[in-house]
């Protein structure tokens, strides 16, 4: 049979008891959770009931002249009987709050008890401060009614039996003061435990959120201590200072990588060269714990002297805001791409091999055809011999591309030259093309612009821009090449208003073999080398290149080459 609740001390305990903060509280209210409703009677009933023997055991050795009195033993008979039924009744199967009438019993017992001891014990009214404040701490409004209640029989019923109203003055005195005393305890033994119950309750409610917040935070750890294990990647998080807060397994299994986060920190690191070592101001915790953020920038680890053990990794940090607006450290990543980068230099040695192989026989056709052609008797097939040694010359131009590429150094014969009389030679040649497309092709340059460069190449640049202006721009549109001196540099640019490029395609302009969606879809020409060799000349002149393109405004690239001395 479940157990009838009953309407104890009020709390979040069973019966709605009243639990209090604190060790002892915490044994008491363990106690009352694992009594009955009938235990849990007979504990609120036992602090009066020892009050009563050691009355008892007072009044044998100081008063014992007291307990020859009828009265007094019939008033400590009913306290033995009212503790009796305590032990006796199932309080659980009956109405909750039934065992209110415990305490209305204490009460006139105990006003047996004062009355039958006289006016030495007359303190005795003190215990009704026990049945008062257990029926007032019950959050229930009849049982601060009966709290009063009791204390009113307690002086009125004994009054009457004994019949003493008369003799004694005080009497009268007694049963208005004493329960105008015990209602105003009542009331304030209601009100503090109200007061009590409420902050209980805030306290159980902020300790049930941060409960609930420490299992979120313990299953979120979990599922980042899953996520750091199974990712393959190195995860090195440090702290504002640069400490090492945590690094995942991966990055514990690399030795190369365990040696980053050692007292040597990250001292085995060197730069794409392979060769020179990262300053230690310049290092990828340096870096990220002043703010900075790392994308995909690639180092190596492990001994120069010995290139076949070199590991290269492309890095990567995050700052972690702490509060306030505060720097909490960084999140620094590590991806072993050695294996990427030797598949890379794998395929540029075989296109650089491949391209030289190519170059050899192309060169002897050029000759030979040159050879027929300066002949006479081949008037008749002249055109078809043109092409032939159009499209040769083309071909040899795409392995001298790729050649280029591959190893991406460039040889230069450097002379002093007219950079705007280059520039000028291009777009003279190019806008005959450029009004057959229907493009308008302007030059804007200073005269003169002295540099020390390689013809040649710098006339292969323009001619890959001018090109690539041509391709993307829509009839009707406009091209413009521009040169000029800007302080110690020569800065040329081609803009046109063509289709122009998205982010994502200017990040990978420069990428060999790269092709724009658009120029796949719309089958315009090209190998995707164009733009890498221009990168590649200007590099190699100690310059840079750059595109600036905004999608349906057009592309302007920009490369800067230094001014002759």
């Amino acid at each position: 049979m479940k157990q009838q609740q009953e309407p104890g001390i009020v709390g979040p305990g069973k019966g709605g008891e009243l639990a209090i903060n604190g060790p002892l509280a915490d044994r008491i209210d363990a106690l009352h959770g694992r009594l009955g409703v009938r235990g849990r009677v007979v504990l609120a009933q036992l602090p009066l009931t020892i009050t009563v023997c050691l009355v008892v055991a007072a009044a044998a050795v100081f008063s014992p002249a007291t307990l020859a009195s009828d009265m007094f033993r019939t008033a400590l008979l009913a306290h033995t009987a009212v503790f009796a039924a305590c032990l006796a009744v199932p309080w659980e199967r009956l109405p909750p709050g039934a065992s209110a009438v415990i305490a209305v019993l204490d009460c006139v017992a105990i006003g047996f008890t004062r009355e039958a001891g006289g006016t030495a014990f007359n303190v005795l009214s003190l215990l009704l401060v026990f049945p008062v404040i257990w029926l007032s701490v019950r959050r229930h409004r009849y049982m601060l009614f009966l709290a009063v209640v009791g204390a009113v029989l307690s002086t009125v019923l004994p009054t009457a039996v004994a019949g003493s109203a008369a003799q004694a003055p005080g009497a009268m005195i007694r049963t208005i003061f004493l329960p105008l005393v015990m209602s105003a305890i009542a009331v304030t033994a209601y009100a503090v435990a109200g007061i009590v119950l409420r902050q209980r309750q805030r306290l159980l409610h902020s300790e049930r959120e941060l409960a609930q917040t420490l299992a979120e935070n313990v299953r979120r750890q979990r599922l980042l201590d899953a996520v750091l294990a199974a990712v393959g990647i190195g995860v090195w998080v440090v702290d504002a200072e640069g400490r090492t807060v945590l690094t995942n397994k991966a990055m514990q299994a690399d030795p190369a990588l365990a040696a980053l986060t050692g007292e040597a920190g990250d001292g085995g690191l060197f730069l794409a060269d392979r060769s020179s070592p990262v300053l230690p101001h310049r290092s990828p915790v340096a870096r990220a714990i002043s703010g900075a953020t790392i994308s995909d920038e690639l180092y190596w680890v492990g001994d120069p002297a010995d290139q076949g053990q070199q590991r290269a990794y492309s890095v990567g940090a995050h700052g972690i805001r702490g509060g306030e607006g505060k720097d909490g450290g960084s999140v620094l990543t590590f991806v072993d791409v050695t294996g990427l980068i030797s598949a890379l230099e794998a395929k540029d040695n075989f296109v650089a091999t491949v391209s030289h192989e190519l170059r050899t026989p192309l060169t002897s056709i050029l000759g030979y055809l040159e050879l027929v052609l300066d002949e006479p008797g081949h008037e008749e097939i002249q055109a078809e011999l043109l092409v032939v040694h159009r499209n040769a010359q083309h071909l040899l131009g795409l392995v001298n591309d790729l050649i280029a590429v591959a190893s991406e150094r460039m040889e230069l014969s450097l002379e002093d030259t007219d950079l705007a009389k280059l520039l000028t030679e291009v777009v003279d040649s190019t806008i005959a093309k450029a009004a057959a497309n229907g493009l308008e092709l302007t030059l804007d340059v200073e005269q003169p612009m002295p540099a020390r460069v390689d013809p040649n190449r710098i006339r292969q640049v323009f001619g890959n821009l001018l090109s690539n202006a041509l391709k993307y721009s829509q009839e009707g549109g406009r091209i413009t090449a521009r040169a000029r001196r800007e302080g110690p540099e020569l800065v040329c640019s081609i803009t046109d208003s063509g289709v122009g490029m998205s982010a994502e395609e200017l990040d990978q302009a420069f990428t060999k073999f790269f092709r724009s969606a658009r120029s796949r879809e719309t089958a315009i020409p090209g190998a995707g080398l164009g733009l890498p060799v221009s990168k590649t000349i200007i590099e190699a002149h100690g310059g840079s290149i750059r595109l600036d393109s905004t999608p349906g405004a057009g592309t302007t690239a920009t490369f800067t080459i230094p001014c002759a001395d």
